[in-house]
Formats: C-alpha cells, structure tokens, sequence
C-alpha cells in the first residue's frame, strides 16, 4: 500500500480522524522533521490526536523552548553512559529468556519483548523492581486504551502513569544521583538552572512521557525483528554463527520495521508539499516505514541487505525531535537478539502474528516455538 502511495499520491488526504494529510516519501519526510520553524509538533503530534490534559516535554514543546528540556535527556542518554547498563540489560534478556524457553516458548512479544523493555527501562531509572511491574502494567493499559481509542480509560490509565512518574521524582528527591548520570536527576538539576529553569510540574510530565516511549517502541521492534528471523533460518544461522554481524543486522531491521507511523506536525502557514497545498493548522501525518522503503532511496528497498551502505534510515526520526534514546534502543536490541541466538539453535512461527493497531508498528502476539541449545 505504502509502494503504491509513494508511486501514485505521495501525500495522500485522509478523512479519518477529523482528517490529516500523511507524507510516504522519504525526502518529504526529512522535510517535514527537519523544518521545526515550518511544522510545530505542540500543536498535535500524532494522529488521531490523543487526548491530554497538559503538554508533556521534549515531544510537545518546539524549540526554542524544546531544547531546555532535551538537553537533561541528551546528558544522561549519550552512548557512552548509557553503555555501562550492558549487563543490567543482558540480565534481564537472560533471566526472561530462560523461562521462556523452560516454558517450551509462548507469545513472544508478550512474554519477553515487554518485560524485556519495562525492565530495560527501570534499569535506566534505577529504580525498585516493584516499580517495574508498576511501568509494565499500566504502560499496556495505556498502550491498550490508545489502541482502543477509548477516552475514559486513556485519562484513567494516564493519570495511573502521572501518579507512577511523581512517585519516581519523589524517590530521586530522597536519593539523589548525579546529574550527569541519572535521568531523572538530570532533570531535577535542570529545574534550577536560573537561564532556563524546568518546574516540578514538567520534570514529572517528562518522566511520564518517557515511560510510554521507553517501553513501546523496543517492544514492538524487538518482535519484528524475531518475526523476521524466526521465518528466515539462514540468516538465523548466519547470525548465530558471527555475532559481529549484529549491529549491522540491527541498522537494516530498524529501516525495515520502524516503530512508529502516526507522528505528526502542523504547519503554521499554507505549503506546498509533494505537489499538494496543505493549510497551515492541517495535521501531517509522518509515515516512517513507508520512507525507510522508499525505492528512490533506498536500493531493493523491500529486501534485508545485511550489507546496506550507508543505511540513513529514519527510525529514530530526523531533526530536533529525533528519538533521544536511539544509543539505549540499540543496546537493548542488541542484548535480546544476542541473548536469544545464544540460548537456540532454532525458533520458528506457531500461529499467525497479530500486529498492533495504533499506536506503534509491531507484533503484539507472536507465536514462537523453540529449539533450545544443548547445555552440559
């Protein structure tokens, strides 16, 4: 579908929603992330609009204003901090993996891609387990009730989510971490800054923002990526065989099964886009997985090329608002992937795959059974 868009109409109108227009190419969507003066993300950033009572920073705010509350995240989520959570996350990826496969397999998305990425993500907050538990289950509440598009309970479950984020700014104010290296420290620190300062009020919203972001994303490209290798063995093989091969596989699944496909800017004036005139307050959707296998960019687009060079994909965005937790995603990929390819010699579909709806890209029960690897 996304093929025949960028062939025939590239930036489609859609009536759904209230209406939005979507751009499919992928130099029309560098564009559109890359003009923050031209399309504002504070006024609706995803499609359908999701209701909320305030905005939630770095997502809803534009710079100049967004760069006071991107800058604490950029501190503490650069590669080479967020590198020392290596075996915390491999930890996790193990113990999740091994029951997993004592349990002869399952529903892999449900039963290691969330908690894998709940506990990835309370590792990075360091905070108590129960709390992870807390994060797991009210983030699928949420992610469900989005999905739904049922009102009651995204107000309910987000105001669950704000009470869980107040409690995690609380538990930083009793044990302060350096700023340099705690998220939510770094946060807090920047509440004082007397140029720029963040209130109370914002460091919760970030945080709570965060949670969803920092949970839905790497579990739904996780499971795209298992779902892809658990139908091709031979590059099953080939990456069993040499793990180096990784990071460079992990780029080309990233391009192939981008997470997210409802982010959205509004113009602040009328432009001409893909040969289209857009309204200035019109919402625009960004189709990402359309522009990571837009042919005009990328050669055999619809294939995996493990050797893809270079590999500009926009899984992670463009512009200021690209994903500041892109060094952290790949780690947590890496893990799992490693961690699962260590642990069998195979694993293969058992049953048809049911992909979420809205708001991320990604399997939401994927059937696996499994081929344990011979210890002993």
């Amino acid at each position: 579908m996304y093929t025949d868009l960028r062939n025939s109409t590239p930036v489609p109108w859609s009536n759904a929603y209230g209406g939005f227009w979507a751009v499919t190419t992928y130099d029309d969507v560098i564009r559109v992330t890359s003009d923050s003066d031209t399309f504002v993300t504070s006024v609706q950033n995803v499609v359908p609009a999701v209701p909320r009572t305030t905005r939630r920073p770095p997502l809803h705010f534009d710079p100049p204003d967004h760069a006071r509350y991107r800058a604490p995240l950029d501190r503490v989520l650069r590669k080479s901090l967020v590198q020392r959570l290596e075996g915390n996350f491999r930890s996790v990826a193990e113990d999740l993996t091994k029951y997993f496969i004592t349990s002869g397999g399952g529903d892999y998305s449900t039963d290691v891609a969330l908690p894998f990425a709940a506990g990835a993500f309370a590792c990075l907050l360091d905070v108590p387990a129960d709390r992870v538990m807390e994060i797991r289950k009210i983030g699928v509440d949420y992610s469900l009730a989005i999905q739904a598009m049922d009102t009651a309970q995204i107000a309910t479950t987000s105001a669950e989510l704000y009470e869980l984020a107040t409690a995690i700014v609380d538990l930083r104010r009793r044990d302060p971490r350096s700023p340099e290296q705690d998220l939510v420290s770094s946060l807090l620190a920047a509440g004082d800054d007397p140029d720029a300062p963040i209130s109370d009020e914002m460091v919760v919203a970030s945080v709570r923002q965060l949670i969803v972001a920092g949970i839905g994303a790497p579990q739904a490209v996780l499971g795209s990526i298992v779902a892809h290798l658990s139908r091709d063995h031979n590059l099953q093989d080939r990456l069993r065989a040499d793990r180096t091969l990784l990071p460079r596989a992990i780029e080309e699944f990233l391009r192939l099964y981008a997470p997210y496909r409802v982010f959205a800017r509004t113009p602040v004036e009328d432009v001409v886009v893909g040969g289209r005139t857009i309204a200035a307050g019109e919402p625009i959707a960004m189709i990402f997985p359309s522009a990571n296998r837009d042919a005009a960019r990328f050669p055999n687009a619809q294939e995996f090329v493990l050797d893809r060079a270079p590999n500009p994909h926009l899984a992670f965005g463009r512009g200021p608002h690209r994903c500041p937790a892109a060094a952290m995603a790949r780690l947590e990929l890496g893990c799992a992937l490693d961690t699962l390819l260590s642990a069998t010699t195979c694993f293969a579909l058992d049953g048809e795959i049911e992909m979420f709806n809205w708001l991320e890209f990604g399997p939401r029960v994927l059937p696996l059974t499994i081929t344990p690897r011979a210890t002993g």
